[in-house]
């Protein structure tokens, strides 16, 4: 039986917050409230700049609003839904630091 470790706040925060800054030019956010708001800018950049999966960073930045208004015994859903489309962001930034 295979089982992953759980996605917290934390780890999104830590996992994508520096590769989404890059791109929005920002600073790394620090909530998910505003690693929310970098992830639409983001995704609206990267599709600008035609790279493959930018559609997946709005899905992404609702999953994170949402967090918000949910119980607390419930936000790991939409914790895990974000980080399912978050999944591929270091390699749409490199491709993004390639081009810039």
């Amino acid at each position: 039986m295979t089982t992953t470790a759980p996605v917290t706040t934390e780890t999104i925060l830590d996992r994508y917050a520096d590769d989404i800054a890059f791109v929005a030019e920002e600073q790394p956010a620090t909530t998910l409230a505003a690693l929310a708001e970098q992830v639409s800018t983001a995704g609206e950049r990267l599709g600008e700049a035609r790279i493959n999966g930018a559609e997946d960073l709005e899905t992404a930045a609702d999953a994170l609003r949402a967090v918000e208004d949910t119980p607390l015994e419930s936000r790991h859903v939409f914790l895990r839904h974000a980080a399912r489309h978050l999944r591929h962001v270091g390699d749409m930034a490199d491709e993004y630091r390639d081009m810039v």
